[in-house]
Parts: structure tokens; C-alpha cells; sequence
């Protein structure tokens, strides 16, 4: 019989905890390490909606990358969502766990899963390497198989992400002959240095704010592709629970298919 303890400890292999980002929560949320686990079920937001598939599908565990309560909380009282839903778990038997930055830097990890989706081949390195170890880190830079033009590129992209109502935007020239990219899953503002300084030719990522991208832009740096936050950090889901599999423990996974992205209409 599997436990939830056995799970995490091969969670924690591949994303080590104390790999986080001091301000992050990542880690058993909720659950009985002792308890016996049979399906996982991976998502990329603890919401409702994620808790419900995980109890229709009588799910014994949920992998989720964003936490519930990054800053923590003093109640978990059903008159609010969050205390609704943890008490939608334990009513059920359901453990919660996440890895979130720590999945970040992973080798591999969130961006790692992007890159491959998005059709980048050979070997991938770190956008912003940690100073003790070059192969992980935030961010992957990798190649095309050839060399296209950034409007078949984003046309890639589009094809290679779940879709979501936000779309994607694109900065530069559609025509700009393009192969060497770096991609960063999820907000990737504080990377447009360290891509500028790579010198791909395209930088892939979420949340872009407008005076940065645009002063990015106007200076002469890469082209960009800002996607939703939800989609660029889906892929990993596949890759994580692929991992897990691959481990030797015993339990079934899913990858959720509830899109969770926060915009629900585009216009």
C-alpha cells in the first residue's frame, strides 16, 4: 500500500523543498502522511472547481503548483472559499500538497515542460542559473529545429498551450526570423534582463506589465510572447506526474483538464 508520505518523498526528490523562495509555502497542506493513496490528481490552482474534479474522480491526493495560502491564514471557517474547499478535502480524504517555486527551478522543471511544449529540441539550460548549480534555475533558453518567423512562432505557441479566452500577445515584427528562445513559466517580468543579456531572439512568458515590456521593446531587446499565467505553467502537470510514475510508487495519476486561468472571456 502506497502512503502519502512515500508520494511526497519522491515529490521532494524532484523538487526539493528547500529550494523555494524564502517568501514561498510550499509542502503538505493538508492530509495524513500515513494515509493510503491511490490516485493523484495534478492541478495547477487549488480552487472549488479543482476539488470538486478531485472528489468525482475520488481522488486520495491533490498536486497543485500555486499554494492555498502563501501568506498564511488564522481560519479555515467555511465562510470563505478556501476554508470551504480544505473542508471539501477532509470530508473526502483528499490531501493537498505543492510545490511551487520549487518546481520553478527544478531540473526539470515548470519551464523545462514549457519549452518542450512550445517545440524546443536539444538541451536546455537555465535563464538565470543558481550560482551552485548550472542546470537549475528559473527559466530554460533552447533552440527551434529551424529557423522560422515569430509569427509562426506565436502560431507554435498557440497550438502548443491549452487555450484560454487571453489568448497570447506578441511584441516585434511577425517577420523577425527567430530560433533561439527563452522561456519562463508563469510571471516572467524580473527575466527580461537576463534575456535581453542571453541574446535569444524570443523571450516566452506570462504577466508582462506594459512599461517594462514596452521600454524593452523601444531599446531593441528580443521579441515577446506574453501567454496566460494558468497555460504556461500547465505543461509541467504532464511532467510531474510522469516523474511520479516513473518513480516505482504504486498510484494511478490525472492531469486536470479544469481550466483555472482567472480571465473567463475575451472580447
Amino acid at each position: 500500500m502506497t502512503k502519502l508520505e512515500d508520494v511526497i518523498k519522491e515529490l521532494e526528490t524532484a523538487y526539493p523543498p528547500e529550494r523555494a523562495e524564502s517568501w514561498d509555502a510550499v509542502g503538505l497542506v493538508s492530509g495524513d502522511p500515513a494515509q493510503p493513496v491511490r490516485k493523484v490528481l495534478f492541478a495547477v490552482d487549488p480552487v472549488p472547481a479543482v476539488a470538486g474534479e478531485a472528489i468525482a474522480w475520488d481522488a486520495d491526493l491533490i498536486v497543485t503548483h500555486h499554494p492555498l495560502w502563501l501568506r498564511g491564514t488564522t481560519s479555515v471557517a467555511t465562510t470563505g472559499y478556501k476554508g470551504r474547499l480544505i473542508h471539501d478535502l477532509i470530508k473526502h480524504d483528499i490531501a493537498l500538497y505543492t510545490a511551487h517555486t520549487n518546481a520553478d527551478v527544478a531540473n526539470p522543471g515548470v519551464s523545462d515542460a514549457l519549452a518542450r511544449a512550445v517545440g524546443l529540441v536539444g538541451d536546455l539550460v537555465p535563464l538565470q542559473p543558481f550560482p551552485d548549480d548550472p542546470w537549475r534555475g528559473l527559466g530554460r533558453i533552447g533552440d527551434l529545429p529551424t529557423t522560422v518567423t515569430l509569427e509562426s512562432f506565436a502560431r507554435a505557441v498557440l497550438l502548443g498551450l491549452p487555450e484560454t479566452n487571453g489568448g497570447i500577445k506578441v511584441a516585434g515584427d511577425p517577420q523577425r526570423r527567430v530560433r533561439r528562445i527563452a522561456v519562463s513559466g508563469g510571471a516572467g517580468d524580473s527575466l527580461l534582463g537576463a534575456a535581453r543579456k542571453a541574446g535569444v531572439d524570443v523571450f516566452l512568458t506570462a504577466d508582462l506589465r506594459h512599461h517594462p515590456a514596452s521600454e524593452f521593446a523601444e531599446t531593441g531587446g528580443p521579441a515577446l510572447i506574453d501567454a496566460a499565467h494558468w497555460a504556461t505553467e500547465w505543461p509541467w502537470l504532464g511532467s510531474a506526474a510522469s516523474i511520479l510514475a516513473a518513480s516505482g510508487v504504486n498510484v494511478e495519476t490525472r492531469v486536470s483538464a479544469t481550466v483555472t486561468d482567472a480571465w473567463t472571456r475575451g472580447y
